[in-house]
């Protein structure tokens, strides 16, 4: 069962731009789960590749829009500042792990973001109609509930997203990469499986997308920002415009492409 949990931080200091990097944000959720589960903590850390979790960049609370998020800071957050940061979590038995934490949650407890120390306010894990990117549902509900005759799929890629391509990296968010990538964490996580999975069917009819370069990483990362709407053409069965459309709902929590538990890569249906 996946799970979107958004966390509602207050830095009770300023928050650095040197420690808002994917890479911080990656290290304080470590920092969570060891201190309810060192050995769960130890494994994460030493997983390279597929990890089970996806984190956003932290989010200052505005009435920006929720199809493009922040992911790079040029000035300090200042302390009292109402933040929010989103955790996907992929496997379930991850969740159930991290249940003392959830259960236990302290508002008076500082955890530290490299220098600054932020305390976590409250926890949703519901849809909310001003923060869309909080939910849960198991695999099998998202199968179900998936439309059989929908044949349009628009996602929003709300931070860049590139994909790996042999040696290469390719920020163009192809119907190969997008679904191929979703279909992978499916398959790893879900336990349903996707028979007569095709995507000769889907094509690229309308979009507005632009390229971003993120500058916390070693390197430059660039990727893919904005929307996409794919459209399922020809004869398909019901079966595989529902197996697409389960695929397309799952953006929410898998995101797509390259460092998701760095922030890169979060996707959403519209």
């Amino acid at each position: 069962m996946p799970h979107s949990l958004v966390l509602n931080l207050i830095p009770r200091s300023p928050i650095y731009p040197d420690f808002l990097t994917g890479r911080h944000m990656h290290a304080l959720f470590l920092t969570l789960v060891s201190a309810v589960n060192q050995e769960l903590g130890d494994a994460l850390h030493e997983v390279k590749t597929d990890k089970s979790f996806t984190l956003s960049p932290l989010q200052i609370q505005s009435t920006r829009s929720n199809l493009t998020l922040q992911y790079q800071h040029s000035k300090p957050i200042p302390a009292g500042t109402s933040c929010w940061w989103r955790i996907s979590l992929l496997d379930d038995r991850l969740f159930g792990q991290l249940t003392k934490l959830w259960l236990n949650l302290n508002p008076q407890q500082s955890w530290h973001l490299g220098a600054a120390d932020l305390t976590i306010a409250s926890i949703q894990g519901t849809p909310q109609s001003t923060q869309p990117w909080a939910n849960a549902c198991s695999y099998h509900e998202l199968f179900d509930r998936a439309s059989d005759s929908n044949r349009t799929l628009r996602l929003a890629f709300t931070t860049p997203t590139s994909f790996r391509q042999g040696k290469y990296d390719s920020g163009l968010p192809t119907r190969e990469c997008v679904f191929n990538s979703l279909r992978s964490r499916w398959h790893k996580y879900s336990g349903v499986e996707l028979a007569d999975f095709s995507i000769e069917s889907i094509f690229p009819s309308a979009f507005d997308i632009r390229t971003e370069v993120s500058n916390d990483y070693i390197g430059k990362f660039i990727g893919t920002v904005g929307d996409i709407k794919y459209q399922i053409m020809g004869e398909v069965t019901s079966l595989q415009i529902k197996q697409l459309n389960a695929l397309a709902d799952f953006a929410l929590y898998a995101g797509v492409g390259r460092k998701t538990p760095m922030g890169m890569g979060m996707t959403r249906r519209l």
